[in-house]
């Protein structure tokens, strides 16, 4: 007998962690295309704010509960419509905690060795607290939870959901049940890693990020810093090794995109004006979406009552996930 039921939509699910400023590397490379699936129609969606996964390295309470309003108000006010997803936050629901214990025990440790997480902290003699460690299995509770049919993820995370593939079928065999569904990774070929202004990933990290929703003044900054060669503005340009370019397009149709690099490639377009021109792109972008994610920074009640609703949603499927899985353990 399986432990879940065929619905007319397929399940998606996609969490953020809650740890830091959002940037436009966070929306291009996962936020938009979260927003543009949820509101198809096409899915049943689950997105949740993951703060239980930032606990493995945010130490600052306040710190982790603004980034949660954050991303929440990001996400509203970058178009989600949360008539239709199940946006929520990850600590509402401590069945996910819960789950992610059961599935501890049919997990080995060598297994999460081979984590690319673990390894990368591991190369550089990072200690590794239990948190990061165990993260994997924490996120394959976070899938498995909602009989996840899809999960949207860049191919740097694959790793992830055939984690979370394997520990369902570790579950199964080991109670000899078919309780969980073997989750899909969704990998948007249009989805392209976002360069930062330093031409590498964007990334807090790196400190190479142009801020989703900052001040004019953060955004004009960033922007007018972003690395280029030496070329005058009478020389031709090659658009495909150009960092201007690079961010530029992502903001552009088609159409846009062609006559972007024609003025690159015949010359006579100089990266100061290329920079002002990729400015007033990002503003145009933020118009009406910068002044929705204030009013909402500026009156938390609205998205904790959004976060609420959602979380009591997600909880009463998630605690008929864990009614069937402490029956089939022997824990009910």
């Amino acid at each position: 007998m399986f432990g879940f039921s065929s619905t007319s939509k397929r399940i998606l699910v996609s969490g953020i962690q809650a740890t830091g400023k959002l940037h436009f590397g966070n929306y291009f490379g996962a936020m938009k295309q979260n927003i543009d699936l949820a509101n198809s129609g096409e899915f049943t969606p689950y997105i949740f704010i993951a703060d239980y996964h930032a606990l493995t390295t945010v130490k600052d309470r306040e710190a982790l509960r603004q980034s949660a309003l954050e991303i929440a108000a990001a996400y509203i006010a970058c178009g989600l419509d949360t008539s239709r997803a199940i946006l929520f936050r990850q600590s509402f629901v401590p069945q996910h905690t819960e789950l992610a214990w059961v599935l501890n025990n049919v997990v080995t440790m060598p297994y999460l060795m081979r984590a690319h997480a673990y390894k990368d902290h591991e190369a550089k003699d990072k200690e590794v607290n239990v948190g990061l460690f165990d993260y994997p299995v924490l996120m394959a509770a976070d899938i498995l939870m909602y009989q996840a049919d899809v999960v949207p993820v860049g191919q740097d995370q694959k790793q992830h959901i055939e984690y979370a593939r394997d520990i369902a079928g570790f579950y199964n065999r080991a109670w000899n049940v078919e309780q969980f569904k073997l989750p899909k990774d969704l990998i948007l070929e249009t989805v392209a890693i976002v360069p930062g202004i330093d031409g590498q990933k964007m990334s807090k990290s790196k400190g190479n990020v142009i801020s989703l929703f900052g001040t004019d003044e953060e955004v004009r900054k960033a922007v007018m810093s972003v690395v280029t060669d030496s070329k005058a503005p009478s020389e031709k340009k090659d658009p495909d090794t150009n960092n201007v370019y690079a961010i530029h397009k992502l903001f552009l149709t088609n159409a846009e995109d062609a006559e972007l690099r024609r003025r690159f490639e015949q010359g006579g377009y100089g990266y100061k004006e290329a920079k002002e021109a990729l400015l007033a792109a990002i503003m145009k972008w933020r118009e009406g979406k910068k002044a929705l994610f204030d009013d909402l920074m500026q009156h938390p009640e609205k998205i904790e009552r959004i976060l609420e609703e959602g979380g009591r949603k997600a909880r009463k499927q998630a605690e008929e996930t864990m009614k069937a899985v402490r029956t089939q353990v022997g824990l009910q």
